[in-house]
């Protein structure tokens, strides 16, 4: 038999409702609880004798006294204090004894106690019997004042200012303690770099230039286009030598194997093309992408060649036999870059889902993932000389250390989607916006030591100031920009630049790196 539910009137059911609220946030667990006056000063006192009892009978500097108007003050324990030197600049302040009882076995109080204090004549005897150069070293050894210890001792560390963070070190080998403050880390003077100027604007291209690569020997270059071509320049004149048409979209990328006469291209109509630059025609086909393909690299050593494509995943082919290898899975969205190297990690990609993975070549599968981004990451660059890497994003650039991916820094102030990254071997880093800004970096400080916004060539649209990607050349004396003003945009570095006419704006600042 069910039982019936027991009825119960509006007024009683909304009652209820209340107290149940009420109970729920009657305990406010965020407030903090009131400080206790009493339990406080017990506190400070039990904490003074623990950690300075053993400083706290010596003579105590002036400088913590400038404050006080009366020259004849008492310490927090009652002492009494006599200025030596009185008439004169005071050195030292010296202080009567602690309060000890008259004899064995008696016990210490306020009528037993008993407190030597030296007489005006016997301070002035010591004042006279220390010559200056003793008192001062006598004055470097002394502890810091009880008031100064009362001040700092219930403070933490995070609240003092960065330049006072207080250290105890031994003094001259003995038991006496001086309190020093410790100097903040400062950020290193970055290496001066001359700065870079535009002298060629290559044209030539229908439509935005999305992908850009300089060839081995460093004679010509090559770059892709959403006119559907890719185009090879004259490194030296600038002068366009050949166009190669086959792609049906925009080409998103674009690279030249040193290993042998051949160039790959990939674009957003899903396909992977091999190109032999002897024939200037297609002899390969790397089918298996599922979506667009935003990104390709070599490997340095071994024939293999890594596609990125915006279905998440990025594939390893066997360059020769046409043959997917692995299918490198794990992103949740798509996959904006990838780079190779001999060492380990092999490959690595970045992704719109916001993350970096570092992967096993011969596994196929993530070694490290990288969380650190809150944006998109649509850049990544292999320092060539140090075993780093840097990684860009709207919310800033990221320097990491190999084989694990440590954290070292971020370079903030490019506020702009960066869509490219590269690096050079004296140190400077190009970050490439989508608002047709360039930022100029020292790799080992952080240090942007130069800004560049190119204007756009005639008959374009301020909006149409972009830059895709950037190069720099085997010599790595010009760096090359693809642009959105359908542009090649070739810079070099200033040669009548000195440090002296172009010095380094920058400051010591105090280091105050973000961990993520």
């Amino acid at each position: 038999m069910v039982e019936e539910v027991q009825k119960h009137s509006v007024h009683t059911l909304v009652f209820r409702s209340l107290k149940r609220t009420h109970d729920m946030f009657v305990a406010d667990n965020a407030k903090p609880i009131p400080l206790d006056d009493v339990s406080h000063k017990l506190k400070m006192s039990i904490k003074l004798r623990t950690d300075y009892g053993s400083v706290l009978h010596m003579p105590i500097l002036k400088e913590n006294f400038r404050e006080k108007d009366s020259p004849n003050t008492g310490d927090l324990y009652g002492h009494k204090q006599y200025p030596a030197n009185q008439g004169q600049e005071l050195e030292y302040l010296i202080t009567g004894t602690h309060p000890y009882p008259p004899g064995p076995g008696v016990a210490l109080t306020a009528d037993t106690k008993i407190q030597r204090m030296p007489s005006e004549s016997a301070a002035q005897s010591l004042a006279v019997a220390l010559p200056p150069s003793q008192s001062r070293l006598e004055a470097n050894r002394t502890a810091a004042g009880v008031g100064d210890i009362y001040r700092h001792a219930g403070i933490p560390e995070r609240a003092q200012p960065p330049g006072l963070s207080m250290a105890l070190m031994e003094a001259g080998g003995n038991k006496n303690s001086v309190l020093i403050a410790k100097k903040a880390p400062t950020m290193p003077k970055p290496q001066w770099h001359p700065p870079w100027k535009l002298y060629r604007v290559i044209s030539g291209h229908l439509g935005w230039v999305r992908c850009i690569a300089v060839e081995p020997g460093n004679q010509w270059f090559v770059t892709g286009s959403a006119d559907r071509t890719i185009k090879i320049w004259d490194l030296a004149s600038g002068k366009l030598k050949l166009s190669l048409t086959g792609h049906i979209s925009t080409v998103r990328g674009v690279i030249v194997s040193g290993r042998s006469p051949y160039l790959f291209s990939c674009g957003e109509d899903k396909q992977v093309k091999c190109w032999d630059l002897e024939y200037n025609k297609v002899i390969r086909h790397y089918h298996g992408h599922l979506s667009a393909v935003y990104g390709l690299d070599l490997h340095p050593t071994i024939d293999v060649l890594v596609t990125c494509s915006r279905d998440s995943t990025a594939r390893i082919w066997d360059v020769r036999t046409k043959a997917s290898v692995h299918t490198l899975a794990g992103h949740t969205n798509a996959v904006a870059t990838v780079k190779c190297q001999a060492a380990e990690p092999q490959i690595i990609t970045g992704s719109h889902d916001t993350t970096i993975r570092l992967w096993d070549l011969v596994a196929g599968k993530t070694r490290v993932t990288l969380t650190n981004h809150k944006k998109s990451v649509r850049a990544v660059v292999l320092h060539p000389r140090h075993y780093t890497f840097a990684s860009g994003s709207p919310d800033n650039i990221k320097q990491w250390k190999f084989p694990d991916g440590n954290f070292i820094q971020n370079l903030s102030g490019h506020n702009a989607i960066i869509n490219t990254l590269a690096v050079n071997s004296d140190g400077v880093l190009v970050s490439g916006a989508d608002n047709g800004t360039m930022h100029l970096w020292d790799w080992r400080t952080g240090y942007n030591f130069q800004r560049v916004h190119a204007a756009v060539q005639p008959g374009s649209l301020d909006s149409e100031s972009g830059i895709f990607a950037c190069a720099f050349d085997q010599s790595e004396s010009r760096l090359l920009t693809a642009e959105a003003d359908k542009t090649i945009k070739v810079y070099r570095e200033d040669d009548t630049a000195t440090e002296e006419t172009h010095p380094v704006s920058w400051k010591p600042e105090i280091i105050k790196r973000k961990r993520f």
